[in-house]
């Protein structure tokens, strides 16, 4: 279970990293989330942004695993309750690299509560797990990366024929 809190880590690194990159964009994405403006925006998104950095540092310490998968955990589902209250709204989420404006429907709830559950799955997994090399778990991560930025882009897909949400 490295992998996976690797993976998480990677994930929530981005992020908080992501928020340094382009703070314009989502301070006014955390703003429509939570339902707030001016000022108390750009706290709220600077406060996301270090939670994410912690819980991702937490997560690459092997004895901090659970307490990082927990953060994670409670800031996607708080991230999932933002969204599902905004189902239907037509809104850029933050959830992209890019701007990407578009009704807030099932797949974007769902993205953070899949999230949510896996790092409860690595918060109970135990430490002694580790049993391949460092580098295994770490290229392994990088690809759950890798297939993670490619669902998101399919998930962009503004009106695909499979797609029936």
């Amino acid at each position: 279970m490295r992998a996976l809190a690797l993976f998480l880590a990677m994930v929530l690194a981005l992020s908080a990293l992501h928020k340094l990159r382009d703070g314009d964009r989502l301070r006014l994405a955390t703003g429509r989330l939570a339902g707030v403006t001016g000022p108390l925006s750009t706290v709220l998104m600077v406060l996301a942004g270090a939670v994410e950095a912690v819980a991702a540092l937490c997560l690459v310490l092997p004895e901090a695993v659970p307490a990082g998968a927990a953060i994670a955990a409670l800031l996607w589902l708080a991230y999932g309750f933002a969204l599902w209250r905004r189902r239907g709204e037509v809104l850029d989420c933050g959830c992209d690299l890019q701007a990407r404006p578009r009704a807030v429907d099932r797949a974007q709830i769902a993205r953070p509560l899949v999230l949510a559950a896996l790092a409860i799955a690595a918060a109970a997994s135990p430490a002694t797990l580790a049993t391949l090399p460092l580098a295994f778990d770490a290229m392994a991560a990088c690809g759950a990366l890798a297939l993670y930025f490619a669902a998101l882009d399919i998930m962009a897909i503004p009106a695909p024929r499979w797609r029936t949400s």
